[in-house]
C-alpha cells in the first residue's frame, strides 16, 4: 500500500529543495511539501503540518526539517511511517549559534537578505562547490520565496527549538539517517550520533556533498530515498 510522504524544506528553503527528488518519491505514493514559513515555534510549525498532513504519511527532514521532524513525532508518533532525517542534528543551539541567527534577523529585516544568503551559503555547500554561481542564485530564490518574515519566523523557532537527543530512543518506525560528507553545520559526527541511537537506523553519507546534499548530490540522495521508501 502506497504511504504519502511529507517532505519539510530547510532554513530559507522552498519546495525547490527537493525539486530532484519528489518525482521519484511520487511513485511510491503522494507528495507534500510542508508550509514551514508561517508559524515562529517549533511546535506550532509541527502542529500546523500536522493538521494538513495524511492521516498516516513518511516523514522527510532536511536541516531545519529535521528539527520540525522530531516536533512532529513528539506530537504524533503513530502517524509517522517512516522517518528520514537529512543534514540534521538533534542537539540544540549553542549560544554563540543563537547569536549569529539573531544578527541574521536583524540583516533580514532591514531588507538585506541577500547578505544573509551569501554568509550562509559558504558554509552550506561542499568546499568545492562555494564558487558555484548557479546553486547561489538557487539559495537566493529560495529565500525570496521564503520570505522576510517568513525566515525570521523560521529563525525565531530554530532559536527556541528544544533538545531532541532524549526522545531518539523512542523513534519506533523505520529511519534513514544521510548526511552529506563535507557538511560542515551538522557534520557527519552529529548524524553519526542520531543513528545510533535510534533502534535500527540506517546511516548513509553521501560523498562530495555539503549541508545540501538533495541539491549537491541530488541522484545519490535520491537513490536512498527511494530505497527508504520502498523498504
Amino acid at each position: 500500500m502506497a504511504v504519502p510522504t511529507v517532505l519539510i524544506p530547510g532554513l530559507a528553503c522552498s519546495a525547490r529543495l527537493y525539486a530532484g527528488q519528489i518525482a521519484a518519491l511520487w511513485r511510491h505514493g503522494p507528495v507534500m511539501v510542508a508550509d514551514h514559513t508561517r508559524q515562529d515555534s517549533m511546535a506550532a510549525i509541527a502542529a500546523s503540518i500536522l493538521a494538513e498532513a495524511p492521516p498516516r504519511f513518511a516523514l522527510a527532514g532536511l536541516s531545519m526539517g529535521g528539527y520540525v521532524s522530531f516536533e512532529i513525532l513528539r506530537q504524533a508518533p503513530g502517524r509517522v511511517a517512516r522517518l528520514a532525517l537529512l543534514d540534521t542534528q538533534a542537539t540544540p543551539d549553542a549560544p554563540e549559534a543563537g547569536e549569529r541567527r539573531r544578527a541574521q534577523i536583524a540583516l533580514a529585516r532591514q531588507g538585506r537578505m541577500r547578505e544573509v544568503v551569501d554568509q550562509l551559503f559558504p558554509n552550506l555547500v561542499h568546499p568545492a562547490r562555494v564558487d558555484d554561481r548557479t546553486l547561489l542564485e538557487l539559495n537566493y530564490r529560495m529565500a525570496e520565496e521564503v520570505g522576510v518574515e517568513g525566515f525570521v519566523r523560521q529563525q525565531t523557532a530554530i532559536i527556541g527549538r528544544p533538545d531532541s537527543r532524549p526522545d531518539l530512543p523512542r523513534i519506533a518506525c523505520p529511519t534513514l539517517v544521510l548526511v552529506g560528507d563535507g557538511d560542515r553545520i551538522t557534520p557527519e559526527a552529529k548524524a553519526r550520533e542520531m543513528a545510533e541511537a535510534i533502534d535500527g537506523a540506517q546511516l548513509v553519507v553521501i560523498p562530495a556533498s555539503g549541508h545540501l546534499s538533495t541539491l549537491e548530490q541530488p541522484e545519490m540522495v535520491t537513490a536512498a530515498l527511494e530505497a527508504w521508501a520502498a523498504a
